[in-house]
């Protein structure tokens, strides 16, 4: 009995998948080769196909079948540290024989630099110590060259609320004195008539 299960096994291993003949039919050989073929096929062939053949029955397949039927993602490139990536060649400098010491420019004549001045027409006062000035700008445009005319409004402080309503005055660029703030009254230029 036992010879006739080993002749049986051997049967089944030597019976060709229906697969097989798929394969063979594609790309016919000769006949000295098919031995050959025959004998290689089901080595390799089961260990790639079983897994599809019980996915499809609806049996559960293990990750490990499936996995080596994927493409394994590719490995990212390993950061190198700073101490053995590339090196740029720098030209080397040249040290001067002796050291000079460092010479401070002297102060500027105005301590805080230039402060912007602007020109412009009060246009309101009613608030206390602030005024709000118009001033007006007249530029030609840089492609067209059309004269165009714009105006911007700003808040500047008047501690001793000395401008009215219409008064031409210049106000000077300073800290800022509260959100809208940042201009104070250097002058009245013009009172109003």
């Amino acid at each position: 009995m036992a010879d006739e299960e080993q002749n049986e096994t051997t049967e089944e291993q030597t019976e060709p998948t229906p697969e097989e003949p798929v394969a063979e039919e594609q790309a016919p050989e000769t006949p000295a080769e098919e031995p050959v073929a025959e004998e290689e096929a089901p080595a390799e062939e089961p260990a790639v196909e079983e897994p599809a053949a019980e996915a499809e029955a609806g049996e559960p397949v293990a990750e490990e079948e499936v996995a080596p039927a994927q493409p394994a993602p590719k490995p990212k490139r390993k950061r190198l540290p700073r101490s053995e990536r590339h090196k740029h060649s720098k030209p080397k400098r040249e040290r001067p024989a002796e050291r000079r010491p460092i010479v401070r420019l002297p102060k500027p004549e105005h301590e805080r630099g230039r402060r912007q001045e602007r020109r412009g027409v009060v246009v309101s006062s009613a608030m206390d110590k602030t005024i709000v000035v118009k001033v007006d700008t007249v530029k030609a445009h840089r492609r067209y060259k059309k004269v165009v005319r714009r105006s911007a409004t700003f808040h500047a402080h008047d501690e001793q609320n000395a401008a009215k309503v219409g008064d031409l005055v210049r106000i000077v660029e300073t800290r800022p004195l509260s959100k809208t703030k940042n201009w104070r009254l250097a002058e009245v230029l013009e009172a109003a008539k």
